[in-house]
């Protein structure tokens, strides 16, 4: 039996994926989006290191962020978080060609797709910028849902978005999987019931996400088709 047969007690009838630091590290182009953002307001470069610790919880939080120059992004003007915003976007759109898919992320949900799992992506990014990255990256066809940050009112870790795919897909949660690398992707995954992967290799604020205590963890997920 395979790693993922196991996790769901038989083949899973719906996988639900994070995108950022789970199939693909979109961090340089974020962060080149927010250092010409910062560069606009006459403020000094963030860099990719601070970057990929801020990332995770959509747009709107990793400018307040960026603006703050701390993750707890306390103290930001509202008009300023406005304005920052829409730099920062205007920025992000112009460009997704330093993202790059994870090893082995992209030959998973290429076996996944083959034996026709249905399949869903749950992200905190704009829904606006999907079509293209997931062009870019060869995803564009592999999903049967896209859910962007924006797409309902609730995001990760909320469990909004899980349940709504559950109820699309007909599927209860314990035949679900919830793939991730971040404290939101687990929290969302055990509030929904789903059992829940995490990878080693995302951003999560750079704390360890074994310490969400997954249902696996692994640095590769073409891991999930092991036998084990």
């Amino acid at each position: 039996m395979t790693a993922i047969e196991r996790l769901c007690g038989g083949w899973p009838q719906l996988v639900m994926f994070d995108l950022d630091g789970t199939l693909v590290d979109s961090v340089p182009d974020l962060a080149a989006a927010v250092d010409s953002m910062l560069a606009q307001l006459d403020r000094p470069a963030a860099g990719i290191d601070k970057v990929r610790d801020w990332v995770g919880n959509g747009a709107v939080v990793l400018v307040r962020r960026a603006l703050a120059d701390d993750l707890h992004a306390q103290g930001v003007d509202d008009a300023l978080a406005a304005q920052g915003l829409a730099l920062f976007e205007a920025a992000y759109a112009s460009s997704h060609h330093a993202t790059r898919v994870y090893p082995g992320a992209l030959e998973f949900l290429h076996a996944l797709h083959a034996r026709g799992t249905p399949l869903a992506l749950v992200t905190n990014k704009t829904s606006r910028f999907l079509p293209e990255l997931l062009a870019q990256v060869g995803m564009a066809e592999l999903f049967r849902w896209q859910i962007g940050g924006d797409t309902f009112a609730q995001k990760k870790p909320d469990p909004y978005a899980l349940h709504w795919l559950l109820q699309q897909a007909g599927v209860r949660a314990e035949q679900a999987l919830f793939i991730g690398d971040s404290r939101n992707d687990v929290l969302a995954a055990k509030a929904a019931q789903v059992p829940v992967a995490a990878v080693t290799y995302g951003y999560n604020h750079g704390q360890s996400i074994a310490s969400e205590a997954p249902d696996w963890l692994g640095d590769d997920l073409r891991l999930l088709l092991a036998v084990a």
